[in-house]
């Protein structure tokens, strides 16, 4: 369904000569796939503009979606229309340039704390930005062009965002949305391959989750990724981070969380839960995100504690006066 504030993105990207596409620190496969699937949808439509997607972050796990573009000068930004999608806050922004842009669009699916651009299409309840983008193909689809490169970068969003279309949020929409991703050709068996096909020392580190994993009084699993057992399983960041899945499906549970180690005093902390919001305790602890679905980050093994008390009560007193929760 085509909406005012549909209409005036695409007015904008039209009339504009040049397009800077910007996403969140830290990349994760929801926000390469929507700034990919945007470029591509930009690229094909109006092969004689310039779009670019500039990110020093670079990720193995995602290289297959294709390299970024190399550093422009400012002046370029300054007169570029910039697109910021899947960020919620303008501080996460990985490439912080966004802010010479001469004007801004942002297109975010998290709960809304910080309206930063001058257009802002923000739907918390859509399971992914990636959605949002094939929502802007389909308004557009008599003018936009697609092809199935592109397709499977927005696909790809889809299905890694909403945990294969399991996590809350998928709707009758969602799945429409990417039937209409996969009419295009997308090769699904050499994307699934990319996604979830694991190193040798990945599954021991998974096999070492099921070891250290720990559970609460009131059922909250979770693991403190060290150092030294990233280091020892030869792990990047989002490898590591990959864990906080490892604990999705312990019965009894309706909340896990991982906490990773950085490469400074930062602890980063991924949290999950079914039913039970737990956002609220992430922007206590530095963070954000999704009802059930956030991330946060504590500077000490002290506040990661602190963390997980919080977390246990919180589940205490929603098992307490909540029926249904299995």
């Amino acid at each position: 369904m085509k909406t005012a504030v549909m209409q005036q993105i695409f007015d904008r990207i039209e009339a504009a000569e040049t397009v800077m596409l910007f996403r969140h620190r830290r990349i994760d496969g929801d926000c390469v796939g929507a700034t990919k699937g945007m470029k591509g949808l930009i690229r094909l439509t109006w092969p004689e503009k310039k779009v670019y997607l500039i990110d020093e972050e670079k990720s193995d796990y995602l290289s297959f979606m294709g390299p970024d573009d190399l550093d422009v000068p400012d002046e370029l930004y300054k007169s570029a229309l910039g697109i910021v999608i899947d960020v919620g806050n303008s501080d996460r922004i990985s490439n912080q340039k966004y802010a010479l842009c001469r004007e801004l669009i942002k297109i975010d699916h998290h709960i809304e704390r910080e309206p930063y651009g001058q257009i802002n299409w923000v739907e918390d309840g859509r399971s992914s930005a990636c959605e949002m983008i094939a929502a802007f193909y389909e308004a557009f689809q008599d003018k936009l062009k697609i092809d199935k490169e592109t397709a499977g970068c927005i696909y790809a969003g889809m299905v890694t965002d909403s945990g294969r279309f399991q996590y809350e949020g998928v709707t009758g929409d969602t799945m429409r949305l990417a039937g209409l991703m996969l009419d295009q050709g997308v090769d699904t068996e050499t994307l699934y391959a990319h996604l979830y096909l694991r190193s040798f020392d990945q599954l021991k580190f998974k096999a070492k989750i099921y070891e250290n994993m720990q559970l609460t009084e009131n059922g909250v699993a979770w693991i403190y990724v060290t150092k030294e057992m990233q280091q020892y399983f030869h792990l990047d960041f989002e490898t590591a981070s990959t864990a906080i899945s490892s604990l999705s499906d312990i019965k009894d549970v309706l909340c896990w969380l991982a906490f990773i180690d950085t490469d400074t005093e930062e602890i980063r902390v991924r949290l999950r839960s079914r039913f039970a919001a737990i956002n609220g305790i992430a922007e206590k602890y530095h963070g954000g995100g999704h009802a059930c679905a956030s991330g946060a980050t504590v500077y000490s093994q002290e506040e990661m504690k602190a963390l997980i008390r919080d977390a246990d009560r919180h589940i205490g007193e929603y098992k307490s006066t909540h029926e249904g929760w299995l």
